[in-house]
Parts: structure tokens; sequence; C-alpha cells
């Protein structure tokens, strides 16, 4: 068993410290990609390319080429789009991705106008003054007809908001409020980005000691996972395996943790393809990497896209653990570490 390189840990924090705070809800996750295509560039042995669907592709030759392999990450995130402008100057949403309104309550958001203009805001309750409305703020129900949008500007009338250049379909963003401190890494939309960044400091501490992947592997970096179908396209034919590495959800009645990666056997699709996951358990244990094994009830994952859009090989799933998924969600620099070890592993694999 040959010894797997040193991680470049400074790099993986600050390449996603950069990740999180560049907006890309589902459908405007352009920046997102050209952020890691720019990132990528820097290893010559990489060959990048774009899908129809902006999904960033990289291709990097192995020692063989006869069983070739995928690793995809997304770097979509939960948002919104603007469904309505209000009499009132305010906005309605309509979300991007599978997340509970009340999740969003008081957080600080950015419009995407269509003329390029980014327009300042915050979500709240259409009732939110508790010295106006009293115990009916707490009795109201968080949904799409009790949560707005308020602009940071001087509008009170459906046409001040639209000479704003705020329109119906702009995309709106919700602030990542990143906080690293004590290992701990605080921030919406760890979900993917922490496994977009996991994989790409695997890329660099491989390329600086060296080494190449032991089969000739495709990285896939897709752009519509958090709406079902991110990874319906992207992976070349002949791919023998697929690896997905997606955030491992912690919490009540779950196995994983924010300090291990985990692999996840079984979630709302059915289970993953246990020969695979299986090696990646020897893999873990071989390397002496941190990880639990988990299922998760309400989940799902590119790789299952792949899989429904007729994908012909084994899958499995991996990821760093993520406290409050789909919430405002922490991890631990451990759990980045184990899962960029477990990739690592995974493509030196012979």
């Amino acid at each position: 068993m040959s010894s797997l390189p040193e991680i470049p840990t400074a790099f993986l924090l600050d390449f996603l410290s950069k990740l999180l705070n560049t907006p890309s809800p589902t459908g405007f996750a352009e920046p997102a990609i050209a952020l890691c295509e720019k990132t990528l560039a820097e290893f010559p042995a990489l060959k990048c390319s774009r899908t129809r669907k902006g999904a960033l592709v990289a291709t990097w030759p192995g020692e063989r080429d006869d069983a070739p392999r995928a690793v995809t990450a997304h770097v979509d995130t939960l948002g919104a789009m603007v469904k309505e402008i209000k009499t009132n100057g305010r906005l309605k949403l309509t979300r991007i991705g599978g997340y509970v309104w009340n999740t969003i309550e008081g957080e600080g958001c950015t419009v995407f106008t269509r003329g390029g203009r980014q327009v300042r805001g915050a979500v709240l309750l259409t009732r939110a003054s508790s010295h106006v409305f009293g115990g009916e703020v707490g009795e109201m129900k968080r949904d799409e007809d009790s949560l707005e949008v308020r602009l940071d500007a001087r509008t009170t009338l459906e046409g001040e908001t639209h000479d704003l250049g705020v329109a119906v379909g702009d995309y709106v963003a919700f602030d990542p409020r990143l906080e690293m401190g004590g290992g701990f890494i605080r921030s919406r939309h760890l979900d993917d980005k922490a496994g977009v960044a996991a994989l790409v400091a695997a890329v660099k501490a491989l390329s600086e000691a060296g080494r190449k992947p032991a089969h000739t592997t495709t990285l896939l970096f897709s752009n519509y996972e958090e709406v079902g179908h991110g990874a319906a396209t992207g992976i070349p034919d002949g791919v023998t395996e697929l690896l997905a590495v997606d955030m491992a959800a912690v919490g009540e009645g779950q196995n994983s943790d924010e300090f291990s990666a985990s692999i996840c056997v079984k979630d709302s699709g059915g289970p993953y393809h246990h020969g695979l996951s299986t090696r990646l358990r020897q893999l873990a244990d071989q390397h002496q990497i941190p990880y639990k094994v988990d299922i998760y009830p309400h989940y799902g994952s590119d790789g299952e896209a792949w899989w429904r859009a007729g994908g012909d090989a084994a899958v499995a799933l991996i990821g760093p653990g993520l406290d409050a998924s789909h919430n405002y969600e922490r991890t631990h620099t451990e759990a980045l570490l184990a899962t960029t070890r477990w990739v690592m592993a995974y493509l030196l694999e012979e």
C-alpha cells in the first residue's frame, strides 16, 4: 500500500472560502463553474471542457485506459427566483431546491437582475414586527405567501421596484455567512461546496506529488444537482464506476458526524452498489481514514441522477459530515481532510 500525498490544507480552506462566497443557485452557477475551471487550469494534465448544460468536465489521463472511472461533485446550491413583484414593492419568491421556508427567514440575500445589477435585501415575514403585530408573528406559518424579500432600496411600490431593474425570473442568492474557527466551518451551501473543495484539493495533492490516477478518470462538476438532474449528462460512455462526492447528513438517528467522512449505502432512491461501497470501506480501513456508514431516507444524489438517465456502472457515494443540512450548515476540517484522503485513495486504487 503506497502512502497518500500530504493534503494542502491551506489551499483547501482558501478555495472553499472562495467557492462559498461565489453565489451559485441552481441555474445561475456559471461563476462557480468558472472558478473551478480557473483553479483546475493550474494542473496541465487535466483537460477541461463544458457540457451544453454548463457543467465542467475535466479528463485526467491515468496509468490505464481500459476501465475508465468518473468522480462527480456539484457546485450549484439552494436559492430562489423572483416569482412576483408585490404592490408594496417587495418580492415573492419561488424556491430552487429542497429546503423548507423557515430555514431562510431573516437571511440576507442578493437579487441578480437581467441587466447585471445586484440589489441587496433580506427575507422577512410579511408581518415581521412584533411591536406592530404582537403574537401573530410567532404564530404565522412560514411559506411562500408569508415570506417576502425587503429590498435595500427606496421602493414601496411595484413600479419603483421595476425601475430598479428587478423582474420576475431574476435569481436570488442567500448569503453564506461563512465563518471558520477552531477547525469548524459554518456556512450555508457547504452542500456540496465542501465536497467540491475536497475533490479539487485531492487533484492538487496528487498533481504536486507527481502522481496520477490508476485509471483514466473524468471529473464532473455538475450544476443542476439540487433539482435532480445534475449528472444525468456529462459522464462519458464506457465509464465503469462513478464516485459521487456529496455531503453526509448529521442529526438524530444518523451515524454520520462532523469529524468524519461518510459513505451512504442507501438513500431515498435505494441502495448504492454494494461491491464498490465495500471496496471503498476497505480502502478507508487500509489508509486509516475515519469514516461512518450511513443511510439517508430523505436524500438523493447525482449518482442516482446518472443511473436514472441510463448510466450502466457501479455507483457509490461518500462525503464530509454536515450538521443542519439545507439550513445553516456546519462541518469540521477533519471531515474535509478525511474525504480528500478517501478520494485520493480511490483515484490511486488499481
